[in-house]
């Protein structure tokens, strides 16, 4: 993060494979928290915020106090805005990033959880999920895909796919197929241009499915 001004974490030697999809644990002189809402420390194994304090951590936004206070904490923990949780021997795992977590009917789904099971479709080059407003269910998830050459793709064959792996309200509702995902210049997936751009109604193509379906 910029605001932390260089790395944060680093994977100990040797436990790369031990501890797939971890970032590793917390560098000298950082200190890590997984926080509730109320700011709150988790204990291991529970997923919430991901919030750092320490001499390396940025002070404040510049001329910004607004800001500033809705960054941190009264103890000093900055909040990264990356949901993710700690195991017991303090790694660190990285589960989304708090505005792209979709609530639908009460429950968290996780985009990148979603994204994960999608890049296992053969057909499927790249892959965003992200979130679409709904009446019932106040937002469902949405696949947004780029295919590999000459391959195509349902919205069926996909939840065929994803249900082998996620639970029914986790699975896209809708997809979407693009020739290219939105980029900023260092290469990440721009969703809230594909949020903005679903809002437009640019990929309201066809109606979505029922959250049970």
């Amino acid at each position: 993060m910029t605001e932390t001004c260089s790395g944060d974490t680093m994977m100990d030697p040797g436990r790369e494979l031990e501890k797939i999809g971890s970032v590793g644990r917390t560098l000298r002189f950082v200190e890590i928290e997984i926080h509730d809402k109320s700011g709150n420390p988790l204990p291991a194994g529970e997923e919430g915020e991901i919030c750092m304090r320490g001499p390396k951590v940025m002070r404040e936004y510049w001329r910004d106090p607004e800001n500033t206070a809705a960054t941190f904490h009264p103890d000093g923990y900055m909040r990264s805005g990356d949901v993710g949780y700690m195991d017991e021997e303090g790694f660190l795992f990285i589960t989304d990033r708090q505005k792209d977590m979709i609530i639908s009917g009460g429950e968290n789904i996780a985009s990148s959880e979603v994204e994960r099971v999608i890049y296992h479709h053969p057909a499927v080059k790249e892959a965003a999920v992200f979130a679409r407003a709904h009446p019932r269910w106040g937002e469902i998830a949405v696949a947004a895909v780029v295919l590999t050459e000459d391959r195509s793709l349902s919205l069926n064959e996909l939840l065929e796919h994803c249900q082998k792996s996620l639970a029914k309200f986790k699975c896209p509702k809708d997809l979407v197929v693009l020739s290219a995902l939105p980029r900023n210049p260092s290469g990440k997936v721009l969703k809230r241009v594909l949020r903005d751009l679903d809002r437009q109604g640019e990929f309201m193509t066809a109606p979505t499915m029922d959250h049970t379906e």
